[in-house]
């Protein structure tokens, strides 16, 4: 079944069950509204022509019924990166998928300070154009029992696209990901039983829903399970976040280590209390962090891993299968494989290699690029591009991305093992990120990107000696106070790498 004809059916459920809670205009919506309000919406939504159509708007119940009602209109919604370069973003995301329309709003570009395309449909106007008819209409239909009712709403296959997401461009330009509804649904199904969720749970939206890690866990997923999301505009506004996670007793806590990072400075014993799943991914949890979290608050965060082409959830710890350190075994239906990076060759337990997997979650294939695709999908295995280790029980251990691997002097040097070395030995809350500068001798060196530089270097440099190779080593280090970040909390890779090389211009 389609993921709109789900929720379709999961609101007939619910009924008057919170759905979303809007902390950005504090307003509440259980789930007969927002069956109700997608309708309107979908009215609307089928007057604009075109096979896609974009979505840019903030993580809020406005973002959510706006991509709902573009699938009960049978467009599919290309979610568009709003945190850094809306109009750039915007404008690419037309060119590569051939569409004009753009849902966003007249708020969020305000902010921003952002002149808007003339193709740009503001949801404020929508909302306002809608007639007392218009609403009776819709909640009449939405009584329609669910057999009658899903007539009047899209319908298609399982396999059909059900959104349109840009990888990262963290490394390089961003591609058009496909994901089928059959794709998310995988994700969807399995994750509840593996990590013994119920459908009374509170989620915290803080992700924003152009990244796959908030599209399926913060919003998918709470709504098809009939629970209630909790959904916040600013995932860097952590004060608000952690009041609200007392508040309104948020049990689920979705983010990357960044964000976590962020809830923790501005937390106090007893804030988390009500939290019974922290879940991290998209980027390394460093122990240092982890360990704050079980001592100071008692709550044990979860790691796993995935990526935008697999919906995205590959691996995940669970209270029954755990491993500090790890990224946790293969969820329910996904299987992974080790090979070695030059002959392919599958690498047995303990082996580091490259990490391949299979299973329903791996994207259709991107968005008119057959080569990429090709590329990426080989005999139904996912090329992740990252490096990996299953040991002797199953557990999927990072080893960082191949292209975060560099040579230094004839030999390959992990500056994912340099940053995580590096994380312990600085200060708390001191952010840093390890890339590599040309170097005309030996190719390349490896720098430390600091968010301060109020730290002993030298004994720095001292304990790392001890642990790295010399090549490994960070032969410099820079002040970036503000380390760029993706939408998502990523480290924005090639940024850092051009700021690092601009300063290393200007120190010679």
């Amino acid at each position: 079944m389609q993921l709109h004809l789900k929720f379709v059916e999961t609101a007939k459920k619910m009924g008057k069950k919170t759905a979303v809670i809007d902390t950005a205009t504090q307003k509440t919506y259980n789930y007969n509204l927002m069956l109700i309000a997608s309708l309107i919406l979908k009215n609307r939504f089928d007057r604009i022509e075109g096979k896609y159509l974009g979505i840019m708007l903030p993580t809020s119940a406005g973002c959510h019924l706006g991509v709902l009602a573009t699938l009960m209109s049978g467009k599919i919604p290309v979610m568009i990166n709003y945190s850094t370069g809306a109009i750039e973003n915007s404008i690419y995301a037309q060119e590569k998928c051939g569409f004009e329309s753009i849902i966003t709003s007249k708020k969020l570009l305000l902010k921003l300070n952002l002149e808007p395309l003339e193709t740009m449909i503001y949801i404020e106007d929508i909302l306002e154009s809608v007639s007392k008819i218009d609403k009776l209409a819709a909640a009449i239909q939405s009584k329609l029992p669910y057999p009658l009712l899903k007539n009047h709403i899209h319908k298609g296959d399982d396999e059909d696209t059900c959104v349109i997401l840009f990888t990262s461009g963290s490394e390089k330009d961003p591609k058009a990901v496909q994901l089928t509804h059959a794709n998310i649904t995988h994700n969807i199904s399995v994750l509840p039983d593996w990590m013994g969720m119920h459908d009374d749970e509170i989620f915290g939206g803080t992700l924003p829903l152009f990244h796959v890690f908030g599209l399926t866990a913060t919003f998918w997923l709470p709504l098809l399970m009939g629970s209630t999301v909790v959904t916040f505009a600013n995932p860097l506004d952590y004060k608000l976040i952690v009041e609200k996670i007392k508040e309104h007793k948020i049990t689920v806590m979705i983010g990357t280590p960044t964000f976590f990072a962020g809830y923790l400075k501005r937390s106090e014993k007893g804030d988390f209390d009500s939290v019974r799943f922290a879940v991290t991914g998209a980027d390394k949890l460093n122990d240092k962090l982890r360990l704050t979290y079980l001592e100071e608050h008692g709550l044990q965060v979860m790691e796993g891993y995935g990526a935008t082409e697999t919906s995205p959830v590959i691996s995940l710890n669970s209270f029954t299968d755990y491993r500090p350190g790890s990224i946790g075994k293969p969820v329910p239906g996904v299987e992974v494989k080790i090979i070695d990076p030059k002959t392919d060759k599958e690498l047995a337990a303990g082996e580091t290699g490259k990490v391949m997997v299979r299973g329903a979650m791996v994207m259709k294939g991107y968005l008119g690029d057959v080569e990429e695709t090709m590329l990426h999908i080989r005999n139904g295995w996912y090329d992740t591009g990252d490096m990996g280790m299953v040991d002797k029980d199953g557990f999927l251990w990072h080893k960082g991305r191949l292209k975060r691997f560099v040579k230094v002097g004839g030999e390959m040097v992990s500056l994912v093992r340099t940053e995580e070395l590096l994380t312990a030995l600085l200060p708390e809350g001191v952010y840093c990120c390890v890339v590599d500068v040309p170097n005309p001798l030996k190719g390349a060196d490896v720098v430390a990107a600091v968010a301060t530089g109020d730290f002993d270097q030298k004994h720095v440099l001292h304990e790392l000696k001890k642990q790295l190779p010399a090549i490994a080593v960070p032969k410099e280090f820079y002040v970036i106070a503000d380390i760029p970040l993706m939408g998502s909390g990523k480290v924005n890779f090639r940024e850092v790498e051009n700021i690092c090389r601009q300063m290393q211009k200007k120190n010679k």
